[in-house]
């Protein structure tokens, strides 16, 4: 008895079908996750906030003190050239529906809502946004008691997303985070570790002149107020420094920290000042009012010179 010869258009038929199918399934799997998948991207962000700002350890606090203590950050809009803040009618006007949804790594593929760096670009991000949110923490009077700053910039093998943590001065680091990178695992990845990010808690920002003071060397070249950058990592510790220096710098938040300073009537002279204090507090040693008044007169020092003249806190390394 012979075989049916074969149907190719059955054939066709059937997968063709079969790909519809699972199209469908797929499409439909994707819309029904996608509100999981947005809640789980806002939960990893606002997470990495709260690392930056000392308010999260991932080794012991859960999911669940994320959202409480998110509640105490207020989001704000910045113009990135005029350092101020946008309310919602500005917002409107330039194009921003929502300052909760708003992403300024999307502004930047729309030209209205961002610039061209041209070669003046050592983040080399390309374009910069004209607007930025950042988050706000006030305190019972109603001041600023940490800012938090969302920066990016280019590490070895892509762009590497963060944020950074200023103390009420706008010029004391509290902390920095990294939530997204194709740096190499052991190497620049590194970056992630919070005995490396931790180096940062008490650097100062900016010098009396109000130059930008610091950034990442290369491992084993240490330098006044700087970083020591990670071993075997060259340029993602370079991409790193490139980073905090373009979002400090006039380009990046510069103008928003001078006008924050302005109206808490401080100056760079005087934060400057503060950010020492709160070197030496990190090594277990108070100022008198005799040496603070002292420190005051004298050139920039750095944490490591600092390190190098405090005594041991209680008996144990400060």
């Amino acid at each position: 008895m012979s075989k049916p010869k074969s149907n190719n258009m059955k054939t066709i038929g059937v997968a063709l079908t079969l790909c519809l199918v699972c199209s469908v399934l797929v499409s439909a799997a994707a819309v029904g996750l996608k509100p999981q998948q947005v809640e789980n991207a806002r939960l990893d962000r606002n997470k990495n906030i709260l690392v930056a700002a000392g308010m999260f350890d991932p080794a012991v606090d859960t999911n669940a003190d994320v959202a409480e203590r998110f509640k105490d950050f207020k989001i704000e809009i910045v113009d990135l050239d005029a350092g101020n803040y946008l309310d919602d009618d500005q917002l409107s006007a330039v194009g921003i529906d929502d300052r909760n949804t708003y992403d300024a790594s999307q502004a930047t593929k729309n030209a209205a809502l961002s610039v061209d760096l041209g070669s003046n670009d050592p983040a080399s991000i390309g374009r910069k946004p004209k607007y930025a949110k950042v988050y706000v923490k006030n305190d019972a009077a109603g001041k600023p008691e940490m800012v938090v700053l969302p920066i990016q910039g280019y590490g070895l093998w892509g762009t590497i997303y963060g944020f950074l943590t200023l103390e009420s001065d706008m010029n004391t680091i509290k902390g920095i985070s990294f939530y997204e990178h194709k740096e190499t695992p052991g190497l620049g990845a590194r970056i992630e570790e919070p005995k490396w990010r931790a180096t940062w808690n008490g650097i100062h920002s900016y010098d009396e002149n109000g130059e930008v003071a610091t950034g990442v060397t290369k491992a084993g070249n240490p330098k006044d107020n700087w970083i020591d950058g990670i071993s075997g990592a060259t340029l993602t510790s370079r991409g790193v420094s490139n980073m905090i220096q373009f979002w400090l710098g006039d380009q990046g938040y510069k103008p928003y920290l001078d006008q924050q300073r302005k109206q808490s009537g401080q100056t760079i002279q005087n934060t400057d000042t503060q950010a020492k204090q709160i070197s030496y507090k990190k090594l277990g040693q108070s100022l008198s009012n005799a040496q603070a008044q002292n420190l005051a007169k004298q050139e920039t020092h750095s944490v490591t010179e600092l390190a190098s003249v405090a005594p041991a806190a209680n008996g144990k390394e400060a």
